[in-house]
């Protein structure tokens, strides 16, 4: 019905399609509709992560489970069951499937009748494995339970282990069918018995499998510290199987943690291995893991030679294709049309034989979105036209073809992404009835499946399709369904750090931030040209929930965490001087809303385009560190402050505000706010300045009335191999210019500059100021933040352990005075608030970019002079030392002033 459905539907709006096979591409209708892919990198690394890596069971048709026999080729050997498993067995290593369960089935028959429960047993736990490599699910299920019953209650040590090796099929039948829970108690049963009976290679391959479904479930630090217990088992033995399973499985689960290098070494351990033993799948397998690698590195080039390699050895068809449609994905991103017209064909034709499993359909809906997002239109390449892409009519039967695929399986989950992708393909082609129909029947089986990664992309899907209909109320319940799924992903992270879901994590910008964009934007439409404080404080708190989920992400696990105070009660009790500013950058339109003391909130919008505003933030920030563009960062720093200040400023100083803090969105945290420019001055001239990573500050109070005592380290040179990183001579002269401001001091200088005598020195001794002059760089990648020391490099997720005693923080005011923002990298700001995240200080003072170290130990001796003789806050102590700086003849361009940020508790 459904296939018949698709079709009707789409009949008003599809054409007649000529497939030239010959010439391996597709004629169609330019003017017709294509699917919107804010999903594709997920399916596409969903396929990767979700495909089983196992070690093949022993039982599963193994000689050594079987009587041996003299000859395969007698006639009268037909007749003899143990003939027939052997039989079956080489028809199984050969890959047909087909001709072995015959074999097997006929065994079947013959054991019956000669009661032979025993090897009935194991022959089928080996007809359950075949049935599995045909995708036909119910048979297998049948004949293990079969199997299991007729082993249940065994003793001796041998049916015991048979007993086990039948489980151990059954949890490989569990998992592909999506019953990863099932399949690790199954597992961990496989394991008590092989303990019980002294079996350490059926330890191992439990351990592995157990492993798969952790990981399978979104748990992977139980997932690697189980591998981790298995490699270590292993090294001292010789190559096997087991061992590069284990290597393999390690790596790919430390690539979703985030840990590249081990992982790069996991899976090149497991290749070597695999290679040794000319086991084709397995090295196929390796080298699989090893191109996914190379693309989180966004090293594109290398890994499609790995794609390229897994397909030349002979892998698994499901591996094959995988590894193929991960190739045509970078393809696309690079719109390399030449190379996609040979592919594509191979793809189509390999995707029909593969067997029904949830990984299978995922490659077919992959394949659907894949195709989606070529344009139509004749493409140039190699002087030829070419003509690229799958109809709307195709995409949809495919999806269809996904959907009842998923029904035979009955796999809700996968159902419910195929109907998610079918619904998007409606909503792109206007039919809005029938994409609701299908999102909400997805919706459904999402949330009845506990699938939260998928039930967030149906309500944003839903969200959107009810916003086109003018249904507000509506769409507004739906975003909010969106967002709280989101939450609670979140929340799970924060109550157990081993979940952490795999399909979050590599492509935030396109799954995850429009929701919350889309949901603000919505929201603030609302108010119908009147300003409603609780949709202003509700727009507020969904943009800091944003901010919050760019940090998880970053980090790949829940930041920001313990009592908080919320800023708007600093403001009207604590600092009633101070303004908050919430600019957010939406679609075609800057919004900015505004807490004035003991004012309730307020909004104004500028109406430009979200390209617009990047585009000129981005070339601001590239002018703001020359010290001769001067004219030309203030007519761009003027334009920024229109938008974000003039409608506002007349109130600011009716009300007597001094500070202003921000809460910055987007590429708006790239820059410093201190330069933007009025026409007349720079706003570090009429206000102190402090920046906000969330709505809350963690124990804000004044330092003013504190002693202080200040750990100072730094380095006159990079360490080895670091050598594009400048000396910094003149830090001698910034630390004696810290002593000389009355702060009590300890240093750590070059060779003594070491992480763990930083550590130490910490926890030993009662510092309420870190000082670090040491080169170091900011980057919306994690492994691409940190700090040097005389070592080489510190990276930022260490900082949590670096400045923190016991899980509680210590440091009042970290100083990182030489780093700078990674060049080029629009987002890099977003490692700048980890950093200051992560180290749990309460206020971090960085530089974007590094400027000339003398006027930096200039700055640095003003600030500490200012903060330990005026009585005055950390924001008012930058402020006055900004100022120095741009009245001294040498150092008064913005490039040299306007570097500095305080992050956090301004007080």
């Amino acid at each position: 019905m459904l296939m018949t459905k698709t079709t009707r539907i789409f009949a008003a709006n599809s054409v007649k399609v000529k497939r030239q096979k010959q010439l391996g591409y597709w004629k169609k209708n330019p003017s017709a509709h294509f699917l919107r892919l804010p999903l594709y990198f997920l399916m596409a690394l969903l396929c990767i992560l979700g495909s089983p890596v196992l070690a093949r069971v022993p039982s599963s048709i193994n000689s050594s489970f079987q009587l041996p026999i003299n000859s395969l080729t007698s006639l009268a050997a037909i007749a003899d069951p143990d003939s027939l498993l052997q039989q079956g067995k080489v028809l199984y290593d050969a890959e047909n499937f087909a001709k072995a369960i015959e074999m097997l089935q006929q065994a079947v028959q013959i054991y019956k009748q000669q009661r032979e429960s025993i090897k009935l047993a194991v022959t089928l736990s080996n007809l359950s494995l075949a049935y599995q490599q045909l995708g036909e699910w119910s048979q297998s299920q049948q004949v293990i339970a079969e199997s299991l019953n007729l082993l249940k209650g065994q003793d001796e040590n041998q049916n015991l282990q048979i007993f086990a090796q039948a489980l151990d099929i059954q949890g490989r039948l569990q998992l592909r069918m999506g019953q990863a829970e099932e399949a690790l108690a199954t597992w961990q049963h496989t394991e008590e018995i092989y303990r019980q009976t002294d079996n350490q290679s059926g330890v191992v391959r439990s351990l592995i499998n157990q492993a798969q479904a952790w990981r399978t479930q979104g748990f992977y630090p139980r997932a690697i510290k189980t591998l981790d217990r298995v490699s270590q088992t292993l090294k001292s033995q010789p190559d096997s199987r087991e061992k590069t399973v284990s290597l393999r499985s390690l790596g790919d689960t430390l690539l979703v943690a985030g840990d590249l290098k081990k992982s790069r070494q996991a899976l090149e351990e497991s290749l070597m291995i695999a290679q040794h033993l000319h086991s084709s799948a397995d090295i196929a397998a390796s080298l699989f893991s090893l191109g996914n690698h190379a693309r989180q590195q966004q090293n594109k080039l290398q890994a499609i030679a790995y794609y390229q390699q897994t397909v030349a050895a002979s892998p698994p068809p499901l591996i094959k294709v995988q590894a193929q449609l991960n190739h045509l994905s970078l393809l696309i991103e690079d719109k390399r049309w030449a190379q996609l017209q040979s592919l594509l064909p191979l793809i189509e034709s390999q995707l029909n034989q593969l067997p029904p499993s949830r990984a299978s359909i995922y490659a077919l809906v992959n394949f659907s979105q894949s195709m989606a997002k070529v344009k139509s239109g004749v493409l140039q390449a190699s002087s030829q036209n070419y003509y690229l892409g799958l109809s709307t009519h195709e995409s949809a039967v495919l999806l269809a073809s996904a959907i009842q695929k998923s029904r035979n399986l009955n796999d809700k989950r996968a159902e419910a992404y195929a109907l998610k992708s079918l619904g998007g393909l409606y909503e792109e082609t206007g039919q809005w009835s029938e994409a609701q129909d299908l999102t909400r029947q997805g919706l459904a089986l999402a949330q009845s499946s506990n699938a939260p990664e998928i039930t967030y992309t149906l309500e944003w899907q839903l969200g959107r399709l009810l916003r086109v209909q003018k249904d507000i109320n509506g769409a507004i319940a739906a975003y909010d369904a969106a967002v709280e799924t989101l939450q609670s992903l979140r929340k799970d992270l924060v109550v157990n750090k081993d979940v952490a879901n795999q399909d979050l994590q590599f492509n935030f910008r396109d799954s995850v931030e429009p929701v919350y964009r889309e949901s603000v934007e919505l929201l603030l439409k609302s108010q119908e040209g009147k300003s409603d404080q609780k949709i202003l404080e509700k727009a507020r708190q969904r943009i800091e929930a944003l901010q919050l989920a760019e940090l998880d992400d970053f980090f790949q696990e829940a930041c920001l965490q313990g009592q908080k105070v919320a800023l708007d009660r600093v403001v009207d009790k604590d600092n009633p001087t101070a303004a908050i500013l919430y600019p957010i950058i939406l679609e075609n339109e800057l919004q900015v809303i505004v807490k004035i003391p003991k004012q309730p909130l307020q909004s104004y919008t500028t109406p430009i385009s979200r390209t617009a505003v990047e585009e000129l933030l981005v070339d601001l920030r590239k002018n703001l560190v020359n010290p001769t563009a001067t004219k030309i960062i203030q007519t761009q720093a003027h334009q920024v402050y229109n938008w974000l200040l003039q409608p506002i400023e007349s109130q600011l100083q009716k009300s007597k505000v001094d500070t202003l803090v921000f809460v910055l969105d987007g590429p708006l945290r790239n820059l410093p706010m201190a330069a933007l420019y009025d026409g007349e001055k720079y706003l570090v001239e009429k206000y102190a300045i402090a920046l906000s990573v969330g709505l809350q500050l963690l124990d804000p109070k004044p330092l003013v009335k504190q002693q202080l005592r200040a750990l100072t380290a730094g380095l006159t040179k990079p360490p080895p191999g670091f050598s594009k990183f400048a000396p910094l001579l003149a830090i001698k002269s910034e630390f004696n210019g810290i002593t000389k401001a009355g702060v009590s001091t300890t240093s750590l200088i070059d060779g003594d500059f070491k992480k763990k005598n930083l550590e130490s020195q910490i926890s030993a001794a009662s510092f309420n100021i870190v000082h670090l002059a040491t080169h170091g760089q900011f980057s919306s990648r994690l492994e691409d933040t940190f700090i040097l020391d005389f070592d080489g490099q510190i990276n930022v997720k260490d900082f949590d352990t670096l400045f923190r005693s016991q899980g509680k923080t210590i440091v009042e005011l970290l100083v990182l005075s030489a780093c700078q923002t990674a060049a080029g990298d629009t987002r890099a700001a977003l490692g700048l608030a980890g950093a200051a995240v992560r180290a749990g200080a309460r206020s971090t003072i960085a530089s974007l970019w590094q400027i000339d170290d003398e006027s930096t130990a200039m700055f640095v001796s003003a600030f500490y002079k200012e903060l330990k003789t005026g009585k005055i806050s950390k924001a008012e102590a930058v402020h006055r030392a900004q100022l120095k700086l741009l009245k001294h003849p040498n150092y008064k361009a913005p490039s040299f002033w306007s570097a500095y940020v305080l992050i956090g508790n301004w007080l």
